[in-house]
């Protein structure tokens, strides 16, 4: 049926520049237009109060700690300079801007610790506790520009995709580059091949780091060449590496027993915690590693996380607010069944963790591997209860070995 006037604006076909005919009603182009403005604006409007970060409501770097304690266990070191290089870091982006010469530069983080302490649950519940825009990218898939693998803006790709496109608060988001250790030159002598998931990308994270306009392919810029790019200032973007920087305790070693000699140095080693080398990491350690010097001042903080002891893992299993027991409990209470620990059954699984050296990815590949007949049998039997005892947990982890846990990660 044929309608001669706009039902929202009253207008006949006549007296608009064009008249879209629905099922039941008209809409003349006017109205479609304002809309899509509508529409527009507040989508735009929710997108900016769900990454809405006031200056003056910031949390201060206790009250950061605070937080953190409650999902990770320990490495308070790496807390406190997490906490105020992130309070400094948004501190900067709200400072008012011409009232003088003073310019406060970004405070990026790396942090050093083996695999499994926490380093990427650091980055994350700083990024919930904000509300920012927050991704993780693996340096390892990184690339120079025309090689297969990525190139370094798909770092800002990902950003702008946790933020809905938001470009503002993409400009204010946090980034957190894993394995970064895993972009270290390959050694200072020449090769025939070309070191192009090493050095040249080091070079390529310079920009990003140190804060300029970068064009970034929405859609990532292989597959897509054709696509319009988007200006990303990263001048307010925090980034913050972490990697496990695997052998670099002798490098450290190395330099604390060549700082002196004769009795002085007997007695310098004698201080020194051999247990836990990194605690005295210093930026000349990254560079032996294979860092080239820009991309160390680049990173201005610098941080180690602690190597996890027995009880720090039995902590790790229990008391967080997402706790691996407390997951586990959760997915059994979903199909009514009511899950309990016993005691010796989460110490004969920490002594596990330790034997493995996993570290608390460790405790979740034991719990599973634990939990999983239970998990396959319980939804399907009318039982209401479960207890995980020591022989269970020693019956499902029989014949396990390592190489076994380290696939299932």
């Amino acid at each position: 049926m044929k309608r001669d006037h706009c039902a929202f604006c009253g207008r006949p076909e006549a007296k608009v520049p064009m008249l879209i005919d629905g099922l039941e009603a008209s809409i003349c182009s006017d109205c479609a237009n304002s809309a899509y403005e509508i529409v527009t604006e507040e989508t735009r409007s929710k997108n900016k109060e769900k990454f809405d970060l006031d200056i003056k409501d910031l949390p201060k770097p206790k009250e950061i700690k605070e937080f953190l304690d409650g999902y990770v266990i320990g490495q308070d070191t790496a807390k406190k300079f997490l906490s105020v290089a992130v309070y400094n870091h948004y501190k900067r982006i709200g400072q008012n801007s011409g009232k003088d010469d003073v310019e406060i530069e970004k405070s990026n983080i790396i942090l050093v610790g083996r695999t499994g302490t926490g380093k990427t649950l650091l980055a994350k519940t700083i990024a919930k506790l904000l509300n920012v825009p927050f991704t993780i990218v693996d340096a390892t898939v990184l690339t120079e520009a025309g090689y297969v693998g990525e190139d370094i803006e798909s770092l800002l790709t990902r950003l702008l995709q946790a933020s809905d496109y938001n470009v503002k608060a993409a400009e204010r988001g946090i980034v957190f580059i894993d394995e970064i250790d895993k972009i270290a030159r390959k050694g200072d002598n020449p090769s025939i091949t070309r070191d192009v998931s090493g050095e040249g990308v080091q070079q390529g994270l310079l920009k990003l780091l140190e804060g300029s306009v970068v064009n970034v392919p929405p859609q990532g810029g292989r597959k897509h060449p054709d696509q319009k790019m988007i200006p990303v200032d990263t001048k307010n973007i925090l980034f913050v590496c972490g990697g496990a920087f695997d052998g670099i305790e002798r490098k450290i070693g190395n330099r604390l027993n060549t700082k002196a000699v004769g009795y002085a140095a007997a007695k310098n080693t004698d201080s020194v915690d051999m247990e836990n080398l990194l605690q005295y990491i210093a930026p000349q350690d990254l560079k032996s590693f294979g860092l080239i010097p820009e991309i160390i001042g680049r990173l201005p903080v610098l941080t180690h996380l602690d190597p996890l002891d027995k009880d720090a893992l039995r902590r790790i299993l229990t008391e967080p607010n997402n706790a691996i027991t407390k997951q586990y409990k959760k997915l059994f209470e979903i199909d009514n069944v009511k899950l309990n620990y016993d005691t010796d059954a989460l110490d004969y699984i920490v002594d596990k963790a330790v034997e493995f050296k996993l570290g608390a990815r460790g405790l979740r590949s034991l719990m599973e591997t634990i939990m999983m007949e239970a998990m396959f049998e319980i939804p399907s039997s009318e039982q209401k209860t479960l207890k995980v005892s020591k022989p269970m947990a020693e019956k499902q982890l029989s014949g396990i070995n390592k190489t076994k846990l380290l696939a299932s990660e």
